[in-house]
């Protein structure tokens, strides 16, 4: 990989290239800083480790003469400084392999290790243009290389934007890659969502990859498309400040942190119940898949296809039941899997179609206090919206997957959903709902159970398993439907569920 070439002009265009490199280290990331004298090196580092401690006059002392200095951050940090290194009983006290364990590292003078770095440091190299002018050289680690060149791309963009002074913070991405920033800009906060296109998987069925048979959307531009749809309808979408669709970065209105379950991730009833009344309203809308964006380009919106849910469901099956049986299922029990999901397929393809957020669930749905009615209700992370059966969102708000809602919340919810629609709509059928409503449940419970296996055996992320007692006892709800009778059989025969 050729080196990453980085200019700077100021002091303080260095210390705000460490802030830029600070957002996208993890545990594991070694930095070494190498060049003259009063080149910058200490201001590069000292505005990593400030930006990474979230203040901008924490003390960063140099450790010239304590060769090491440490700091509880968030991922921690070992500063080293080995300018006045003697020897090598010295270098092997420092323990930098420790602080690789729990945290990052960053190096100045690295050129005194005696060959001693890490193969999978980056070396930061400093020259001198002129007094103030900067040339940096990156190379080494491919890896972080490319994370910080996709940290200065976010930089160029907010750049571009309107918004002065800004300040970026990390937050917590999901179970998907995209990422997401905090971004203060004066008196104003916002979101950035850091979403860069996905090359397409393996081919597992027809030719196509996983992503395209359950439609899942690859760029932002879904997310562009289905947010102004939806404020087009007049509900609560986050508002688009700025976009950059080739490199697949947004810059969004932020809701804030209030969600609808309390400090214990309880379910708050009362927001719950208006989290349903919205989607009552909003099943009444009409949805059309062909829409044009405001920039003129167009977008088809995906339909809830049989394919689409046969390959969510057939996780259950490549993940979640050679987990509990620590074998594959027998061919002939796959193919009876199969042969109960088509006809549960067919059976919602004639129910009642809206467009399914496909994620509606307490992580996405903000609360909005000082509004009124369904408005309270501000909806994120609807991306891989298709066209399909109403009834599934209304079971992704009430079997919410991180949240335990009790059968008797549940029940509660969809009973104000049929009563609320059944008031607007007299043709509404409640019976059909109720039966769609239950398959699609299942179905989410079904395919869940696979992805949070996956997420930890493929892409090691653990802490979604503590989740599956809670999927395994909403699957259990569902099957209590006479129409899943046989799926029900299926399980207890095949997997003891």
């Amino acid at each position: 990989m050729e080196p990453l070439l980085i200019t700077t002009n100021s002091e303080l265009e260095t210390a705000r290239l460490g802030k830029d490199i600070a957002m996208v280290l993890k545990t594991g990331d070694f930095l070494c800083l190498s060049g003259n004298l009063g080149l910058g090196k200490s201001v590069l580092a000292r505005g990593i480790i400030r930006h990474l401690a979230h203040d901008e006059n924490f003390e960063v002392p140099s450790p010239t003469y304590t060769l090491c200095q440490t700091y509880e951050t968030s991922p921690n940090i070992a500063h080293f400084d080995l300018y006045r290194i003697c020897g090598m009983d010295e270098l092997e006290e420092l323990g930098w392999e420790d602080a690789l364990e729990t945290g990052c590292a960053v190096m100045e003078w690295p050129e005194q290790c005696f060959d001693e770095i890490p193969q999978e440091a980056i070396h930061i190299k400093f020259s001198e243009e002129d007094e103030t002018v900067r040339k940096l050289s990156v190379s080494g680690n491919p890896d972080l290389i490319s994370r910080i060149k996709r940290s200065l791309l976010i930089r160029e963009f907010l750049e571009a934007t309107p918004f002065e002074n800004i300040i970026r913070s990390p937050l917590m991405g999901d179970a998907s890659t995209r990422s997401y920033e905090l971004i203060t800009s004066e008196n104003e906060q916002l979101l950035l969502m850091n979403a860069p296109a996905l090359p397409d998987g393996s081919p597992i069925k027809g030719g196509k990859p996983y992503s395209k048979i359950a439609h899942l959307a690859e760029d932002v531009t879904a997310f562009v498309a289905i947010d102004e749809l939806i404020r087009a309808k007049h509900f609560c979408a986050p508002e688009i400040k700025a976009q950059d669709l080739k490199n697949g970065i947004l810059l969004i209105e932020h809701f804030g942190d209030e969600g609808i379950i309390d400090g214990n991730r309880t379910p708050i009833t009362e927001r719950y119940m208006v989290a349903v009344e919205f989607l009552a309203a909003f099943h009444e809308c009409q949805f059309k898949p062909n829409i044009n964006l405001k920039s003129g380009e167009p977008y088809v919106i995906p339909s809830y296809d049989e394919q689409a849910i046969l390959i969510e469901v057939d996780l259950l099956l490549q993940w979640y039941a050679p987990s509990q049986s620590g074998s594959e299922i027998k061919a002939a029990d796959a193919e009876a899997f199969l042969r109960i999901w088509q006809q549960y397929a067919q059976i919602i393809q004639q129910q009642e179609q809206s467009l399914v957020m496909r994620d509606y669930h307490s992580p996405n749905i903000l609360w909005r206090e000082k509004k009124s009615g369904t408005d309270r209700i501000g909806v994120i992370d609807f991306q891989d919206a298709v066209i399909g059966p109403a009834a599934y969102d209304v079971a992704s708000l009430a079997q919410d997957a991180r949240v335990d809602v009790s059968e008797e919340l549940e029940t509660g919810l969809v009973d104000h959903y049929i009563k609320l629609r059944e008031a607007r709509n007299p043709t509404f059928d409640a019976e059909s709902f109720r039966l769609s409503y239950s398959i699609m449940a299942a179905q989410r419970a079904t395919k869940i159970l696979g992805i949070f296996i996956r997420l930890n055996e493929r892409d090691g992320k653990p802490a979604y398993l503590k989740h599956l007692p809670r999927i395994q006892q909403y699957l259990q709800r569902n099957l209590k439907h006479p129409a899943l009778s046989e799926y029900a059989n299926w399980l207890e025969n095949v997997i003891k569920l």
